[in-house]
């Protein structure tokens, strides 16, 4: 992408964003993510508080509804918002797709912040009151100032997020809202101007890398109330009622969609029937598709199989080694570097790294979209291990080693035990990535053999009710199946889900 950016000189890049158009993606792309930001972050943090800090019956599965959506692909979401404001004033507006990125991420500010709110000392917070503090007044000079590093992390991660979200704006905005990503989507496939594309994905990647520096330097103020003594879940209270409330909200944002996708998915004429789900056998109405999408379903689950294992030989190899103790401050940087080149693929969008691809490889071999969606895995895979690996005792390797193991046995005996619940969440967590993957995907799947997501957007693509049902059916399908895999993790997993 650097080599056709600059092919020419900077002057390619700065006439690409000297673009009217450009400006107005670019712009769209900010406000619209901030925006997003905001109301996750309004939405999240009051609900961090009730599923992390009140006790109540359901709150377990309250919180699995919440933690859904982000594990949805999508497509599934800008589908699920396009049906539910079809034929509203909000239909084709930005405010439809401000409202399914908020949709996507408010479960990364709940997850984030709700974890530093379980682990909080609640002793400086009573110390407060005791002196006279009102709630509100202890939310503002305690709570709030030790949750800052938590509540900055979650916030950058939900801008990054809704700032490269491509699925989402793509099916909800089309042509008519473009951000950075749609842009670069549209300048390659559509308009065949692959300088322009790569100059706009030079800006996007040094924009990400930018905003991921300045968020790391934001959240590293140290926390001394954190993790010394823990409060236990209460029962809510009177002061409780606006927290409980917003929660409410949330969970409405969250079912309201998912049910009218589920509901429309049944409905044919006005009346309840399998027929959209029978459809999927075929190829739709006019022969919208090249295979059906069982099919599609098929390659799909082939694709994530294949990522799944790729992301967890690479991923494993990765955390073990920069997770062992370094002997010395060179050996050190060097761990963590390679640390953070491993992680770029969590900063660098889908788009961005499947249109690399596109430029670089061969795209007729079929091990193309496993390779890119084992990439877009990765990252999470190591995040998952690092800190399990970390927390191994050094001491009973060495302890292994004395007794005559070798280090594959040492690591067999020592770490492997460790590690086995961890790396089932691993799986589970590439596994369900890489079936509702679409970014990278679709510059890169083949007409011939699609994978769901791909189709999905394909059939909303195409005039006919039949084919518009064959879509939300088959959305049905893989919501279905990708949240499944993900409840499942965090049962398996446990803590381990909370990396995302």
């Amino acid at each position: 992408m650097v080599h056709r950016g600059f092919a020419d000189g900077p002057g390619e890049v700065l006439d690409v964003l000297g673009r009217d158009r450009t400006r107005r993606v670019v712009w769209f792309t900010v406000w619209s993510a901030g925006l997003a930001t905001l109301a996750s972050v309004a939405l999240g943090l009051p609900a961090a508080y009730v599923l992390h800090r009140l006790r109540f019956p359901g709150r377990d599965l309250v919180r699995a509804l919440l933690l859904v959506p982000f594990v949805l692909p999508t497509v599934v979401v800008g589908v699920a918002f396009r049906l539910l404001v079809r034929d509203t004033p909000l239909d084709g507006s930005p405010i439809a797709i401000v409202a399914g990125l908020v949709f996507f991420n408010v479960a990364v500010v709940i997850r984030a912040v709700g974890a530093a709110w379980e682990s909080l000392d609640p002793r400086p917070g009573e110390a407060a009151a005791a002196l006279g503090a009102t709630p509100a007044q202890v939310l503002r000079t305690v709570t709030l100032p030790a949750l800052r590093p938590a509540i900055v992390s979650a916030a950058s991660v939900v801008f990054l997020f809704c700032a490269t979200s491509y699925g989402v704006v793509l099916t909800l905005g089309g042509l008519r809202y473009s951000s950075v990503e749609t842009e670069i989507y549209l300048l390659t496939t559509q308009l065949l101007d692959l300088p322009a594309a790569a100059a706009l994905s030079i800006v996007q990647l040094l924009a990400i890398t930018a905003l991921i520096v300045l968020a790391g330097r934001l959240r590293s103020v140290p926390d001394p109330t954190v993790a010394r003594r823990t409060a236990r879940a209460r029962r809510p209270r009177g002061v409780d009622t606006v927290p409980v409330v917003v929660t409410l909200l949330a969970l409405a944002l969250v079912a309201a969609p998912l049910l009218t996708l589920l509901t429309g998915s049944l409905r044919e004429d006005g009346t309840w029937t399998l027929a959209n789900f029978r459809r999927l056998s075929t190829t739709g109405d006019g022969s919208a598709l090249l295979v059906p999408a069982t099919d599609a379903l098929t390659t799909s689950l082939r694709t994530a199989v294949d990522a799944t294992w790729m992301s967890l030989l690479l991923g494993g190899l990765i955390a073990v080694v920069v997770s062992r103790r370094s002997l010395s401050a060179g050996e050190r940087r060097l761990r963590g570097t390679l640390d953070a080149f491993f992680m770029l693929p969590l900063g660098v969008s889908a788009v961005t790294l499947g249109f690399g691809f596109l430029l670089t490889l061969d795209t007729s071999s079929p091990l193309l979209v496993p390779i890119a969606q084992a990439l877009v895995a990765l990252p999470l895979v190591v995040r998952t291990l690092v800190p399990v690996l970390q927390g191994v005792d050094d001491r009973q390797r060495q302890a292994a080693a004395s007794l005559g193991a070798g280090p594959l046995r040492a690591f067999w005996t020592v770490d492997v035990p460790a590690v086995r619940r961890p790396l089932l969440a691993a799986a589970g967590f590439a596994f369900a990535v890489s079936l509702g993957e679409f970014g990278a995907t679709s510059f890169l799947a083949r007409d011939e053999h699609p994978t769901l997501p791909v189709v999905i957007f394909q059939l909303i693509g195409r005039p006919g009710s039949d084919n518009f049902g064959m879509a939300l059916a088959a959305s049905v399908v893989l919501a279905a199946a990708t949240a499944l895999v993900v409840l499942v993790v965090d049962r398996v997993g446990g803590r381990s889900f909370g990396v995302l």
